[in-house]
């Protein structure tokens, strides 16, 4: 069939076709919703009347589609148009490894090992969620301009393989089939095929390995380890040759590829995160050794690639076959001086004996060095990442700069062996001018991170350096000119190059939770992290704000659990700032926390944001439990620590509030809600001195912080320095905080105004909003304790957060002898 531009496919409108296969066309088309280029596959009329295949097709797309990783190409969604099936996919600009191997003899190692690292991180990804590839070949792989690799056909390879008529469907009776009758058809598919597939054996992800190792030992020598001049032949060779040994290769690379090509799946690698974590490892040593920097030999013309040189040993320029067309490359040339005076002496045989003895020397001190020098280098285990400069404070495009800035953040603190300077910490220099060497010595890191992010309409620039403060010198930079959808991708990027560069021996396991992937949805990304700087304002329509764009993230992605959060902790928070009862916002918080758990257990902040749902609706025991798995998943994450210690002073444990919030506020330092609250759990525990000192630092971080009033004002009031504590609340109210009276009403309480204390109750009622707990506390100041036991009541009913505050602070010990307010505590429910 062929379609016309402009043809309308659902929301997708037809560009023009950029391509056939066996399965039937490939078009480009337009998202009309959501504005961005897709793939639109057709599939051709044999597969789409056989329903048996069809609907094991959707399962699998199904599957794929549901693979976040920005490795893998993603699915959009499959359809139907006029009976015919399609399936939409993101469009990729670029060439695919075939056209790159097409064109050279072999690619350089830093390439190879770049390119095999992100195929192994895409099958790692898709074996955990029971995925499969079975047709991984060159084909296959799609690398970027930029040098970015997608894996695609997910889900897709099985019913490439189903074409087969035979009786027997199973997988394993299918590629029998194949085999058996479709003779020179499948040569490209053979030649990739693992033993146990080539016999029609029972597979698993191990025949992945082997058909990545096939692809690794192909860039590397240009030829394919197995093959033959028909299927038979290749299928023999796979079955019992062994490939010849690579050439100019390290040893290390030559055990890799060995073991991944082993004929016995059992003394294979047996996961594809053994194989990613050997390559990750391997990468690091060699560019210690300095071998990645290897050149092409004189005179050999290069292409250049997202950065990358690709040797071309036949002298053309490469066709590069993109999406929207073939564009020819422009050739570079590339000479290393000491491979050149080695071919140079190759005629004159003393000077070859000499230059082969300097060569060894100088090869065996770098091996020394590069193996005993360890031990006497100062690693690099600190590091502040600065916030991303370029773009107006306040401007509408700085969630960009905050959001890329957070997710460095983030990312880089799944590190154990780095400490990583809370984003709390480092916004304090936003807006400022900074050195690296002044980031250092103040905040007592040895690494600064300082970046650059420009935007013009839908393209950005960001530069990047990394410094060493203590050898002042930067050891890695980068820039990068990418359109707005590819900030997902870049700032994980930059998150990889700096845990290389620091040279972090990384487990498999933080190999693992450093590539891990929220979202592959670079539109829901932005939504998130819009999402993420206008909850951090805290102002009514902020919260507000945050919840349309954490909405519309989750609707773009249905399976991002980081935005279900978010979504889960505005609402959450949204009484605190709008007129809405929280009754009303408590249990769609719990049912998108719980969703939010639902797709990713290991999610602290989800943990943290459940458990403060639990402890604001009274099951106390579930919320501490909460707390604890959060911090046992993230043990420096700060809010967790925050939040636990509040629960903790709740529930009267007041030494063990003090500790935890002792270590949020480590982990913090410059939060001021943690240091706000830091004085608040002094307070509460009666150590009302070390409650003033505290509330003065508060105030001394940031004058317009208001709230560090409320509890500076309280614990001198409760050290009976009445005089200090209202000038206190005075200043605060005058600077124009609304919220002061209730507290100013309270201290003229304790100190026996209680002609002032009522006029400020008066004021409270008379305003917009009341905060019935605080109220019952100016009440209760006074001795109007009937008074005050009704607006308790009150808050208990619409389940306010302020009223665990409020049974917390010692002002409410006036009450303990009325049997209501015990009756109170009992309805709350306190843990004994």
């Amino acid at each position: 069939m062929a379609l016309e531009p402009n043809t309308l496919i659902s929301h997708y409108k037809i560009l023009s076709e950029i391509g056939k296969g066996g399965m039937g066309e490939v078009y480009l088309a337009e998202d009309t919703e959501l504005d961005r280029k897709a793939a639109i596959k057709f599939l051709s009329e044999e597969f789409s009347k056989d329903e048996e295949k069809i609907n094991r097709f959707v399962q699998e797309a199904k599957a794929a589609s549901a693979l976040n990783h920005p490795n893998i190409l993603t699915v959009y969604e499959i359809g139907t148009w006029e009976d015919t099936r399609y399936i939409a996919t993101e469009y990729i600009e670029g060439m695919t490894l075939r056209s790159v191997l097409k064109n050279k003899e072999s690619v350089p190692l830093n390439r190879v090992l770049k390119t095999a690292i992100q195929v192994a991180e895409a099958l790692s990804a898709a074996h955990k969620a029971g995925i499969v590839h079975r047709d991984i070949k060159p084909e296959n792989i799609m690398i970027r301009e930029d040098g970015y690799v997608k894996v695609l056909d997910f889900g897709l390879a099985k019913l490439v393989e189903r074409r087969n008529k035979e009786p027997d469907i199973s997988l394993e009776g299918e590629t029998k089939a194949l085999v058996k009758t479709n003779p020179g058809v499948v040569m490209g598919t053979v030649t990739y095929m693992s033993p146990e597939q080539a016999q029609g054996k029972e597979t698993d992800q191990r025949t992945d390995i082997w058909s990545l190792g096939v692809v690794l030992y192909e860039m590397l020598s240009g030829k394919a380890p197995f093959e033959g001049k028909t299927t038979n032949h290749s299928i023999v060779s796979i079955l019992e040759s062994e490939p010849k040994d690579l050439e100019n290769v390290p040893n290390a690379l030559q055990r890799i590829v060995r073991k991944a090509l082993t004929k016995d799946p059992e003394m294979r690698y047996q996961t594809a995160k053994d194989f990613l974590i050997d390559l990750k490892n391997l990468r690091r040593e060699l560019d210690l050794q300095g071998e990645l920097e290897r050149s092409v030999i004189p005179n050999t013309e290069s292409v250049s690639e997202g950065g990358e040189t690709f040797a071309n040993p036949r002298g053309s320029g490469i066709e590069t076959s993109t999406g929207s067309g073939v564009h020819s490359t422009q050739n570079l040339t590339s000479t290393s001086s000491l491979e050149y005076a080695v071919m140079q002496a190759k005629s004159h045989k003393f000077v070859t004996a000499l230059i082969l003895v300097l060569v060894a020397g100088a090869i065996g001190a770098a091996a020394y060095f590069a193996v005993y020098r360890g031990p006497d280098i100062e690693t690099i285990d600190s590091i502040a990442v600065m916030p991303f400069s370029g773009i107006e404070e306040g401007s509408e495009t700085q969630y960009l700069s905050d959001g890329l800035t957070e997710s460095i953040i983030f990312n880089l603190s799944r590190i154990p062996q780095l400490k990583v300077l809370p984003a709390s910490t480092v916004f304090s220099y936003r807006g400022k001018e900074f050195s690296a060497d002044s980031v250092a010595e103040d905040l007592g890191v040895r690494a600064v991170l300082i970046s650059r992010v420009t935007q013009r309409g839908e393209d950005i620039q960001i530069s990047t350096e990394l410094v060493d403060t203590a050898q002042n010198k930067v050891i890695w930079g980068q820039r990068y000119e990418r359109k707005l959808t590819d900030v997902l991708t870049i700032q994980k990027e930059i998150s990889r190059e700096i845990s290389e560069n620091l040279s972090l021996r990384l487990t498999g396991e933080d190999e693992v939770s450093l590539a891990k992937e929220y979202t592959s949805n670079p539109e829901a990304y932005q939504e998130y992290l819009k999402g993420k700087y206008q909850f951090e304002k805290r102002s009514p329509e902020a919260i507000q704000k945050s919840i349309d764009h954490f909405q519309k993230a989750v609707d773009l992605d249905p399976n991002y659990a980081k935005a279900w959060s978010g979504l889960a902790n505005s609402h959450l928070v949204l009484p605190q700032y709008a007129d809405t009862d929280q009754t009303e916002t408590l249990d769609k918080a719990r049912t998108l926390a719980a969703k939010a758990i639902e797709l990713d257990s290991s999610l602290a902040d989800a943990r943290a944001s459940l458990a403060l749902i639990l402890m604001v609706d009274r099951q106390f025991s579930e919320a501490e439990t909460e707390y604890r798995k959060a911090i046992e998943l993230e043990p420096r994450y700060a809010t967790a620590h925050h939040w636990y210690a509040l629960y903790l002073s709740f529930a009267g444990r007041n030494d063990e509030a003090v500790q935890e919030m002792k270590l949020a506020h480590e982990l913090e330092p410059l939060s001021l809600v943690i240091n706000r609250n830091y004085a608040n759990t002094l307070y509460f525990a009666g150590r009302y001195k070390e409650a003033e000192e505290q509330a003065r630092k508060t105030a001394e971080m940031d004058a317009g912080f208001s709230e560090a009033a409320f509890v500076l004002g309280l614990s001198l009031a409760m050290q009976e320095k009445f005089s200090e504590a209202i000038d206190v609340m005075e200043k605060a109210k005058a600077d124009g905080d609304k919220q002061i009276e209730v507290y100013l009403g309270m201290v003229h309480g304790l100190a026996g105004s209680e002609a002032q204390a009522r006029r400020s109750a008066e004021a409270v009622l008379s305003g917009d909003r009341i905060n019935e707990a605080r109220l019952a506390m100016l009440y209760a100041a006074i001795g109007e304790n009937s008074r005050a036991l009704d607006l308790l009541d009150t808050a208990f009913e619409k389940k306010s957060i302020h009223l665990l505050f409020a049974t917390a602070d010692p002002i409410l010990n006036k009450l303990k002898n009325e049997p209501r307010y015990q009756a109170l505590l009992e309805r709350i429910g306190y843990p004994e």
